[in-house]
């Protein structure tokens, strides 16, 4: 019987996986974590009461959960770097067509070739606000469902739907004003904002923004606040601070600490696979199946329960680092160019380095990392030999090829399963010990559907 692990708080593991949210949305690293930061501020200083502060803090931390499903529609649209797009959106009012034109036409078929840029033109002329609306209630409604899935309360859930929502009415996505936007979602959509332009352009940046939307975006009360804050230098500097994590949980209400146990620590990693996979419409479920076959291998070859959890939490993970590539690089029909593919020989690095800073993951960082790599050192990013893959990687590398094989792909047809085993038996860089065990683990499914 595997033994279970003693309860852990959330924010410890949801702070470092923040950083995930960060790259999705084209934020430096930190984002979530500094907008917790002036967030929680608002609240000691309105004087909250524990259930309102600790349903607002993992609010601020899952904003952007959402946001990662919204991708693709973008990408389609302009032909741009999603991201980029994304991290400037902030910046923008996009309630005024002719701003929010100026901004989809600069980011239309960016980076592409001509032909490209002029056909991406053509299809964002008059619809950057679509664009806009439908991203916002994109995001706002799955970063509300990952809070409810989490079994964070129906405040957490509202305050990210309408971060969104403008004081005077005109935001997204039910056109609420004033006192009708919920006082949580109202500190979300200022702190976050804040923060991007502080980030991006500095904090004077920032104030001005705050005195241009206070009243419009924003209620004028929390704009005033935050706007009391400019001579407080130290504070705006400690954001940016090595120690600006440790403060964020510091802050969370210390008699409504949210635990969460190894049942809570699956759902977790499941909720993130599905934020990354839901990126692109065709990869929908990959992280889970990757997760539950590699789970499934491992038992076949000898694997206890602690160690059959350990590949499936490394499955379920394995591509996170994956929300920080651009989706035309990860959707291309065509050759990558060099700077594309260099992008994604990349985000196992990022996979090690996010699961690495939360701590019931980190023993499974460098394992989930590993999924590239093949035994006779073609892989990447690190080329390893097979002398440094141990049993587990080569496990995930041989469940994660096979779904990635077995899925319809824009630009190829789903392999049947004898297809694909027939390719991967004839690949050098997978164990055909485990291919072995992959079969044996597909015939017994077979003979029990």
């Amino acid at each position: 019987m595997a033994v279970e692990a003693p309860p852990i708080r959330l924010s410890e593991v949801l702070i470092p996986l923040s950083r995930a949210l960060d790259l999705a949305e084209g934020q430096p690293a930190g984002h979530a974590v500094r907008t917790g930061l002036i967030g929680m501020r608002l609240a000691d200083e309105l004087a909250l009461d524990a259930a309102a502060r600790s349903a607002l803090y993992y609010a601020l931390l899952l904003a952007n959960a959402g946001g990662p499903g919204t991708a693709a529609e973008v990408t389609a649209l302009l032909d741009g770097d999603d991201r980029a797009l994304k991290a400037g959106f902030a910046t923008v009012d996009w309630t005024h067509a002719v701003a929010a034109a100026r901004y989809g036409l600069r980011h239309a078929g960016h980076g592409r070739p001509a032909w490209h840029r002029t056909r991406a033109l053509a299809r964002t002329a008059g619809s950057a606000r679509r664009v806009a609306r439908a991203f916002i209630a994109g995001r706002a409604e799955r970063g509300a469902a990952v809070a409810k899935r989490l079994g964070l309360p129906d405040e957490t859930a509202g305050a990210i739907r309408s971060a969104d929502e403008h004081w005077d009415g005109h935001g997204h996505p039910l056109g609420s004003a004033g006192n009708a936007i919920p006082l949580s979602g109202r500190i979300v959509g200022l702190a976050r904002t804040v923060d991007v332009f502080a980030t991006a352009e500095g904090l004077e940046a920032a104030l001005q923004m705050t005195r241009a939307r206070r009243g419009k975006w924003f209620d004028p009360a929390l704009a005033d606040r935050v706007l009391a804050w400019a001579g407080d230098g130290l504070w705006w500097a400690g954001l940016r601070g090595a120690g600006a994590a440790a403060r964020l949980a510091e802050a969370e209400p210390g008699d409504r600490i949210r635990m969460t146990d190894d049942a809570g620590l699956d759902e977790i990693a499941r909720a993130f696979a599905d934020i990354v996979d839901s990126k692109r419409a065709w990869t929908v479920g990959h992280s889970a199946r990757v997760g539950a076959l590699a789970a499934s291998i491992g038992r076949a070859m000898g694997a206890d329960e602690a160690g059959c959890r350990r590949l499936l939490r490394a499955g379920l993970l394995h591509d996170i680092g994956e929300l920080g590539v651009a989706n035309r690089a990860l959707e291309q029909p065509e050759a990558l160019t060099p700077l594309e593919f260099a992008e994604i020989k990349e985000h196992p690095r990022r996979t090690q380095e996010i699961l690495a800073a939360s701590p019931p993951f980190a023993g499974l960082a460098r394992l989930a990392a590993l999924h590239h790599e093949r035994l006779d050192g073609s892989g990447y990013p690190w080329g390893l030999p097979a002398g440094e893959l141990s049993r587990d990687a080569r496990v995930l590398a041989v469940a994660e090829v096979y779904d990635a094989l077995t899925i319809w792909r824009p630009y190829r047809e789903a392999m049947t399963p004898e297809e694909a085993l027939m390719l991967m038996r004839s690949d050098e860089g997978l164990d055909p010990q485990v291919i072995e065990a992959l079969e044996g683990v597909l015939g017994a499914e077979s003979r029990a559907g």
